[in-house]
């Protein structure tokens, strides 16, 4: 066979080289390359036009929620024959957004409706006068919240608005999910496919196959009951707290964690609240109510199963419908908005059903509204390289009086009253990516941890006592009492003196006329501290959101503009800086 100028759409040096590698080919080589260049013809046939395969996914995300939802959302895109990128807003580029064409957003609304720490610079970004003109963009959020917090999804609203201020078009209607968020996640995802498809933007292609990769036996819908085996009070007597260190087997799940990730719980409610809203509705306990197609007594589903310490907009618009009392309704009304949301601060189901009756529902009207008992999440106290098939948390028990009644946090009374030596307990892991301890155990870290905040950082020297880390660290933590309140005392003399932690500063805010807290210490330290933060220390800062981790933030960045001759936007540029490298890394709540 030879190739000719004519019968070929080669050029006179193609064919030329053609002729002499086709006679030196065996048969197998010939039908191989046959085989190769069909298949090429094929792919590329399939292939829609240049750009509209490109998909740029981001997320922001705080315990690795929204991570993980962008992954997946990136996985299932790539198997349809896209170009995926998913990246974390805070490692982003804006400027590459005039080249993108297709975005996806995926976030979750923190505290306050906030961004998350790794959005909040990209977030600042797109809401500046810097932002670029987004004509050429079709984009698409998914937002996830909690329904019980002010702000829902404020985040993810933000985003989809701004991104259509600055001329983008959306691919499809942002989806806003509240706890339970994997099925409308899902219905976005599907969503997003289904226009992208209806654009000419997917490609059929002939599935590859893959090696399967392991799942966990034991996960949020599958939680591990796991025994319990030590629940001990960490607090002195006459101590105004009660803080539980919970040791729990982890023999037999399978289950693994690094430090820095959550343990997942799923408590039980208060059973003297469940007998009070029975006893109020004069309902039978043992009345058949069905929860996820399953029937099972009604004190039971409300003990188990049922969301009853949390009110909700939703849930008071679903029961003033089978209440004719006109406060209520009043209440419900669009001009009482600030007045509901005052209301609904530290009350719950009870007080709703005290308060606005008399009510005509059944029992099994009731427990539709109610939202599915969420697990509470905790910091891992433990290291698997210190404790095998073991997990540790600390729990602060919550009590308060309010409106007249002790109320009490659902999983952690839970845990300090009701949960004892054997008991089983489900739970799950939650990995939580944004908060690990750094790939090099030479690198210095500086942990600042209040109460229970101090949590991960225990299990973070348990793990650098096991691999023989050479890094500084330095623990900041505080607390009421020097005498009752010095959670885990012995064990940070004792790394103390055996090199593990190289520094400790406390601040017990009762001890003092003057109350002292964390932040004092640091600015009290703020020389070497800033010293350690040339030298490329790592921060974490883990315990409350909204005083603790303010100040902490803040006094952070005045030590930088101190100690390093800056101004405070300097400083804060430096900090922004140490976020991007992961140097300032937060567990907040």
């Amino acid at each position: 066979m030879r190739f000719h100028v004519t019968n070929s759409p080669f050029s006179e040096q193609q064919v030329e080289l053609l002729n002499q590698l086709w006679p030196t080919l065996t048969p197998a080589q010939k039908l191989w390359l046959s085989g190769y260049l069909a298949a090429t013809h094929i792919d590329s046939a399939t292939q829609p036009e240049t750009g509209t395969k490109e998909v740029t996914i981001l997320y922001g995300s705080q315990t690795g929620n929204a991570q993980k939802l962008a992954e997946k959302a990136g996985e299932t895109l790539k198997s349809r024959g896209f170009h995926v990128t998913v990246s974390s807003m805070l490692d982003f580029k804006p400027n590459e957004l005039k080249k993108i064409n297709t975005l996806l957003i995926v976030v979750s609304t923190y505290g306050e409706g906030e961004p998350p720490d790794n959005a909040l610079s990209f977030y600042e970004f797109l809401h500046s006068k810097r932002a670029p003109k987004l004509d050429h963009l079709r984009f698409s959020v998914l937002a996830l919240g909690d329904t019980s917090y002010e702000h829902f999804c404020k985040t993810g609203k933000d985003f989809d608005k701004r991104l259509e201020e600055l001329g983008g078009k959306r691919l499809y209607e942002r989806i806003d999910c509240d706890v339970d968020y994997e099925e409308a996640a899902t219905k976005w995802l599907d969503g997003v496919l289904s226009e992208l498809d209806q654009q000419g933007a997917v490609s059929i292609v002939a599935p590859q196959p893959t090696q399967a990769q392991p799942t966990a036996l034991y996960s949020r819908k599958h939680p591990f009951e796991a025994e319990v085996l030590e629940n001990i009070n960490l607090n002195g007597r006459g101590s105004n707290k009660e803080t539980r260190h919970i040791e729990l087997s982890l023999e037999g799940s399978g289950l693994t964690f690094e430090p820095g990730d959550a343990l997942g719980v799923f408590p039980k409610n208060d059973p003297e609240l469940v007998d009070l809203i029975i006893q109020e509705m004069r309902w039978d306990p043992e009345t058949l109510v069905s929860v996820d197609q399953e029937e099972e007594p009604l004190r039971e589903a409300l003990l188990s199963r049922l969301e009853i310490t949390v009110l909700t907009e939703q849930l008071l618009q679903k029961l003033a419908e089978f209440s004719k009392n006109r406060e209520f309704h009043a209440l419900l009304s669009p001009e009482q908005e600030a007045k509901r949301k005052d209301y609904m601060k530290g009350r719950d189901v009870l007080d709703v059903l005290r308060d606005f009756g008399p009510w005509e529902m059944t029992p099994e009207q009731f427990i539709s509204f109610l939202r599915k008992l969420q697990p509470r999440f905790y910091s891992i106290a433990s290291s698997l390289l210190a404790y095998p098939e073991e997990v540790h948390v600390t729990v602060g028990a919550v009590r308060y009086e309010a409106h007249g009644r002790l109320r009490k946090g659902v999983c952690s009374t839970f845990c300090a009253e009701r949960l004892h030596i054997g008991d089983k307990l489900p739970v799950f892991v939650h990995q939580n990516p944004n908060f690990k301890l750094p790939k090099d155990s030479n690198t210095p870290i500086i942990m600042v941890g209040p109460g229970t905040g101090v949590a991960p950082f225990r299990a973070f020297m348990q793990e650098r006592e096991a691999i023989g880390a050479k890094g500084k660290s330095w623990l900041f933590f505080g607390d009421q009492h020097f005498v009752t309140d010095f959670l885990y005392q012995t064990e940070w003399q004792a790394w103390l003196k055996n090199g593990v932690l190289t520094k400790m500063d406390v601040a017990f805010s009762r001890d003092t006329k003057e109350k002292v807290y964390v932040q004092h210490r640091m600015l009290e330290q703020s020389k070497e501290l800033f010293r350690w933060l040339e030298e490329g220390a790592v921060v974490y800062v883990c315990g409350d959101k909204q005083r603790m981790a303010r100040d902490v933030h803040q006094t952070l960045i005045h030590i930088i503009e101190k100690e390093g001759n800056m101004s405070s936007e300097q400083a804060e540029a430096y900090v922004a800086d140490m976020q991007k490298q992961k140097r300032y890394q937060r567990d907040v709540y």
